[in-house]
């Protein structure tokens, strides 16, 4: 896949603190009532680790590739980018789940996130190939992720890419 201007790199586990700024602004901006998120660092913190890998997708302009050279970037790993010269636009964050059902060890997207303004232009697609790939890559069967039904362009990206609900997660607040 194709898209003019990005570029896509293999993060590493010294780049924790830029992912729990990337998870915290995904809830910020499904959550905006509530203010603090500093709980999420320590998920990052206990499941953030070199077999849970992470994708940083880098925005260099507009028909711009990584050389110069004024034509579409494939958006594939480039392991020459060094994370210090560009400031990530999206992530993928990749882990490891159990399925309830069968037993089986498969992959789990931790996190996906676009930032808004680079949105609808082919990312989010093109990291979950990514994902895909991983998961083929170590055998597994199946992917999960989990998506808030308060997300519905999220939502409308899984169904087309053939994911379907397998489980409800249903809350009740408890007054006291």
């Amino acid at each position: 896949m194709t898209i003019p201007g990005y570029s896509i790199r293999e993060g590493s586990t010294l780049e924790r603190s830029q992912l729990v700024k990337f998870t915290q602004r995904t809830y910020q901006e499904l959550f905006p009532e509530q203010k603090d998120f500093a709980h999420l660092a320590k998920t990052v913190e206990q499941y953030f680790s070199k077999d849970t890998p992470l994708w940083w997708v880098d925005f260099l302009g507009e028909g711009v590739t990584r050389d110069g050279e004024d034509e579409g970037v494939k958006l594939g790993i480039n392991n020459n980018s060094p994370s210090s010269v560009l400031s990530p636009i999206a992530c993928l964050w990749m882990g490891n789940a159990i399925d309830q059902i069968k037993g089986d060890r498969h992959a789990h997207i931790f996190l996906l996130y676009v930032a808004p303004e680079h949105r609808r232009r082919g990312i989010a697609r093109a990291l979950m190939q990514y994902a895909e790939n991983w998961a083929k890559q170590r055998g597994d069967r199946q992917i999960g992720l989990q998506v808030f039904q308060s997300n519905p362009a999220a939502l409308n990206l899984y169904n087309q890419l053939g994911y379907q609900t397998q489980s409800l997660w249903m809350v009740k607040p408890i007054s006291h």
